[in-house]
């Protein structure tokens, strides 16, 4: 493999993000291909017994199984980690599976974890389902609220976790805050990033110690392929998280990091112009139904904070209806142009009702406790243009009386 400048630190570190998301982490074979190539191979060959001994024992760079490294995947690696200003990053072969190993690669029988209680059905399940039978214990609090971090630490607190914004109540946790109270603690901070991206806002600048993706979402962006992606400092993927994944497996393939990286490519242009058109629909949308959760909009209870620490506020939004569930699958099925979908970051408008959906999983009592209620919709402003969007919503609404 030929190395490029997308390969130096010292050159790519200089770049900004629109253009580290196109060059960063590039590599090139012998044949000088602009794009970059899919290597789908699971294994290597080497020319002598002895290369092959000292890949294996980390004496010398260079592929040894697709398991753990693979050149399509790591310019992915590379690339990701450049934009999110961290020193490294391992894909993972979904959202999911990047939360997951975040979490157990340095989680032990006797920790315990402080989580968000508004957070994806499935977060929810790893931290009330999954972390316990594994005798770590968990406590859920309303992140928004500084002061509930401060008091659900134990002696035995390892890590902090949450999303912000939250899916899909749209809560935001305040990054320097809490993060500075974990570090004063010697607790660690892992932010699930996937509503924002680095490009919207990055985490690490207010002193969180990993994050998590769902690359599925925004930096797919075209509801193609699963992806994830955890960011950190290198010691942590390289001596944590690099056994954790090297024995478990859950790695992401060649072609899908390919999807991605041509996805990468568009990133700030999509979720910049998806956020303008988020903000111009919720603007609609705060006209004509009870309640609507959009921290890009002065009715939000965090706009400041949002203003704060977020570039953008997204393309994704929440807005509940006094009618319950029933009015709420009324909307969906009216529904002409938006695709009723529980993706979110697509190219596409979409919506979804997650207590039929997404957080189905979790049970009536802990949706309840998390705010999402029956009434709840959840709406990703894609790329069309937004006075079609618009009018899509004010004939469904017209149509269950609103």
């Amino acid at each position: 493999m030929k190395r490029t400048t997308g390969q130096n630190r010292e050159i790519t570190s200089k770049w900004r993000p629109a253009t580290q998301a196109i060059r960063g982490g590039t590599w090139r074979s012998e044949h000088g291909e602009t794009s970059e190539a899919i290597f789908l191979t699971s294994g290597y060959c080497y020319d002598d017994a002895q290369t092959v001994a000292v890949r294996f024992a980390g004496e010398q760079e260079g592929m040894t199984y697709s398991r753990l490294q693979n050149p399509t995947v790591q310019m992915l690696e590379e690339r990701i980690a450049l934009i999110e200003g961290a020193e490294a990053a391992r894909c993972q072969a979904s959202g999911m599976a990047a939360m997951t190993a975040a979490l157990l690669c340095q989680l032990k029988a006797g920790d315990h974890v402080v989580a968000a209680k508004a957070a994806f059905g499935s977060c929810r399940w790893l931290t009330d389902t999954l972390l316990p039978k594994f005798g770590i214990e968990t406590t859920a609090i309303d992140a928004f609220i500084n002061e509930e971090w401060e008091k659900a630490i134990r002696p035995n607190t390892k890590l902090f976790f949450f999303e912000t914004p939250a899916n899909p109540t749209m809560d935001l946790v305040d990054m320097d805050y809490v993060c500075g109270l974990a570090k004063s603690r010697g607790i660690v901070t892992v932010v699930d990033n996937a509503f924002a991206t680095p490009v919207l806002q990055r985490p690490l600048d207010y002193g969180a110690d990993i994050v998590a993706y769902s690359a599925t979402k925004l930096m797919d962006g075209q509801g193609r392929v699963l992806a994830g992606a955890i960011c950190g400092k290198a010691e942590f993927i390289n001596d944590v998280l690099m056994p954790f994944q090297r024995n478990t497996g859950p790695t992401l393939s060649p072609f899908n990091a390919w999807v991605v990286l041509k996805g990468m490519e568009t990133l700030e242009l999509r979720a910049l112009r998806q956020s303008e058109s988020a903000l111009a629909v919720g603007r609609f949308m705060e006209k004509r139904v009870p309640k609507i959760l959009h921290p890009g909009l002065e009715s939000h209870p965090q706009y400041v904070l949002a203003q704060k620490q977020m570039r953008a506020c997204g393309p994704i939004f929440s807005f509940i209806l006094d009618g319950g569930r029933e009015q709420a699958h009324a909307l969906l099925n009216a529904l002409e142009l938006i695709d009723i979908s529980n993706n979110i970051g697509d190219s596409r408008s979409l919506m979804t009702h997650p207590a039929s959906t997404t957080h189905h999983g979790v049970g009536a009592e802990t949706r309840e406790a998390m705010g999402v209620v029956e009434g709840m919709l959840r709406l990703n402003v894609g790329l069309e243009d937004p006075q079609d969007i618009i009018e899509d919503l004010d004939q469904a609404l017209t149509s269950i009386g609103l």
